[in-house]
């Protein structure tokens, strides 16, 4: 029996809407985990009332999936941000392909971002694990300069939510784990 010969690079679906079934091409690359198709499911089951129409910031977007997956449910914009040059690249050719023309990518270092004037219904963070982001993407992140005051922000992380320390004002609306990956959706507390 032949060994099996590694691929370079492998494909995730769009689950939902209008690119449903459609194939994303995720190269090889060391960081690169795009969020699983049971996650990404789960998420935007969660999601479902509140993702048509809504303005969403994909920062650290790196294969695009959850952003993808938000415009093919009817988000009536999407920022994809990430510094890699090479995805960024892939991102806005694939857009030019499935004719979006509701998002944008921007290259470069996410934490140099300017908030958008119109602010976001929702954001996704999924840093690198490798990269111990989480604590300064939530703090740069959550604050009225990004989010409308009913936006939620969702998270996907390689700790528990309990060991990820929350800024003031901010609790975990949803929550679940699929594997060694935990995720959960932010919003503001009730005092907040």
């Amino acid at each position: 029996m032949k060994p099996a010969i590694p691929t370079a690079a492998h494909k995730i679906r769009i689950i939902g809407g209008k690119h449903r079934g459609r194939r994303i091409m995720i190269p090889d690359r060391d960081g690169l985990r795009p969020s699983p198709d049971r996650v990404r499911e789960t998420l935007f089951n969660w999601l479902q009332w509140e993702i048509a129409g809504a303005h969403v910031l994909d920062a650290f977007a790196g294969s695009g999936a959850l952003g993808l997956e938000a415009l093919s449910r009817g988000a009536a914009s999407v920022l994809f941000a990430d510094n890699d040059t090479d995805g960024v690249a892939r991102l806005r050719a694939l857009l030019a392909e499935w004719h979006e023309a509701h998002a944008r990518v921007q290259s470069g270092d996410v934490f140099l971002l300017s908030p958008s004037a119109a602010r976001y219904d929702l954001i996704f963070l999924d840093p690198p694990f490798a990269d111990n982001l989480h604590g300064q993407a939530l703090a740069h992140f959550l604050h009225d300069g990004w989010l409308k005051p009913h936006g939620k922000t969702y998270v996907e992380m390689p700790c528990t939510h309990e060991d990820l320390p929350l800024p003031a004002g901010w609790v975990w609306h949803r929550q679940g784990k699929a594997g060694r990956v935990f995720f959960g959706l932010l919003r503001r507390g009730a005092a907040a």
